[in-house]
């Protein structure tokens, strides 16, 4: 299968989707062995929400929630990403042997997060966030979505570089519903191309996000249907990665549509 898949592991108590869930190690552990089993090609390790209105946790409360599952996760056949905005935290999960930081500030918060992964030659997911988490979805505007995120990346991409990060390492996500209504996420689906021809590999999350419930009003627990739909079409489009909840029936959605093309 061309796309890989990333699989999503919250160890926060407050995840809009599954914030609880796995915050213990065995259950995450657990989990991540799940995914790993169903095709899962990275494991995103997220340990603070990132949902609309969340607050920031410390990075030492950060670290206690990640650095446990890296360090198992790392002698597993998976590449090891981790979800942070932290330096500190990123040092940690690298010196433990994380593949990828994902940065959904995409180096707005702290540059010096791209001078370590330059360090311990990772990949480096730059993501477009408009504010904070806290404030992103308090009436996001644009003129132009998808060029202004354009440009954007062309400025932080410069940055890694210029902090040591090598090209071939650096990821870009146009982070979809993070600072975006419902047409601006749209915008940016009907347009991956435009990302791609920046040149680096692009990630999209959609995975049981709210754009699905104001286009058919399901529930968090009911927007698989609308995940996969969102998943399909964003590799059809050519998307490289897919960051999901849903693992195995991902995969098996993207397995069938590849086939027929």
């Amino acid at each position: 299968m061309k796309t890989r898949i990333m699989g999503i592991l919250n160890v926060t108590p407050d995840s809009f989707s599954d914030g609880g869930r796995f915050r213990a190690l065995p259950e995450a552990l657990a989990h991540a062995e799940k995914m790993i089993a169903e095709g899962a090609d990275i494991i995103d390790i997220g340990g603070e929400s990132t949902r609309p209105g969340s607050a920031s946790v410390s990075s030492q409360e950060e670290m206690d929630r990640v650095l446990p599952v890296v360090e198992q996760l790392v002698n597993m056949s998976v590449e090891v990403s981790v979800d942070t905005t932290k330096p500190e935290v990123a040092l940690e999960a690298l010196r433990l042997g994380a593949d990828m930081i994902n940065d959904i500030s995409g180096l707005r918060y702290a540059p010096k997060l791209a001078e370590y992964v330059a360090e311990y030659n990772a990949k480096l997911v730059i993501m477009h966030m408009k504010g904070t988490p806290r404030s992103m979805q308090d009436n996001p505007q644009y003129e132009d979505v998808v060029r202004e995120i354009n440009v954007f990346f062309e400025e932080q991409c410069a940055l890694a570089l210029n902090r040591g990060v090598k090209i071939e390492n650096i990821i870009l996500d146009p982070g979809i519903g993070f600072g975006k209504r419902l047409v601006d996420n749209v915008q940016i689906i009907k347009n991956i191309q435009k990302f791609k021809a920046l040149g680096y590999p692009l990630l999209i999350g959609v995975s049981r996000k709210s754009m699905i419930a104001m286009i058919t009003g399901a529930e968090v627990a009911d927007r698989l249907p609308g995940s996969l739909a969102l998943a399909c079409v964003s590799a059809q489009q050519g998307a490289d990665i897919i960051r999901v909840h849903d693992v195995a029936e991902t995969i098996q959605a993207l397995k069938v549509i590849e086939e027929i093309w």
